[in-house]
């Protein structure tokens, strides 16, 4: 714990899909002047997102889904194109990813690599980000994909240099999935 922040008071204003608390408290800054300040912060829990590449065929496994908070902020469609994430859900960030995989694009994979953890909106979000890559192959699909539930997920396969020229035109707004594709542009894995 950090001795110099001291939580006063915690409201939940929101506990309907996930936690909306405001937190109320003391901290102690650089210049030792001690300051009474007030954050909102979303916990939704933790999540982890991965992106499947053939080095092979020089491809990538993207998926399509309505986001309706993009939609409310400009997207006029709804619909978002990006890299296979979900909740951790009590399980590990691998447990959990190999789940996601498997129920939104159908490929049961034999191995994930970690490439990093991030907070992607820490400004107001509580959530970590743990980021996966993984090879594929055709062999690996065992199922349709598309989600569970209330899930409505369309699988898209895509050559690597497409997905890249999709960020460059805007087809591609998801920060998870550019960071990714960028991370395997980095890498030198596709060429």
């Amino acid at each position: 714990m950090n001795s110099t922040i001291n939580i006063i008071k915690e409201e939940i204003l929101s506990d309907d899909w996930y936690v909306l608390k405001k937190t109320t408290f003391n901290f102690l800054s650089k210049k030792g002047i001690q300051e009474t300040l007030s954050r909102e912060t979303y916990d939704r829990g933790n999540g982890a997102t991965i992106l499947l590449y053939n080095r092979t065929l020089q491809t990538v496994i993207l998926i399509k889904q309505f986001r309706f908070p993009t939609y409310v902020n400009g997207n006029l469609t709804g619909m978002l194109i990006e890299t296979c994430a979900g909740l951790l859900d009590e399980n590990s960030p691998e447990e959990a990813i190999r789940r996601e995989t498997e129920e939104e694009t159908g490929y049961v994979l034999s191995s994930v690599q970690k490439v990093f953890e991030v907070y992607m909106s820490p400004g107001s979000v509580t959530e970590k980000l743990y980021f996966f890559i993984a090879e594929y192959t055709s062999e690996m699909k065992t199922e349709i994909g598309g989600g569970v539930e209330d899930e409505d997920i369309e699988v898209l396969e895509l050559s690597f240099n497409t997905a890249m020229n999709m960020i460059a035109t805007g087809e591609i707004k998801d920060g998870k999935t550019i960071m990714l594709l960028q991370h395997l542009a980095l890498s030198k894995m596709m060429e």
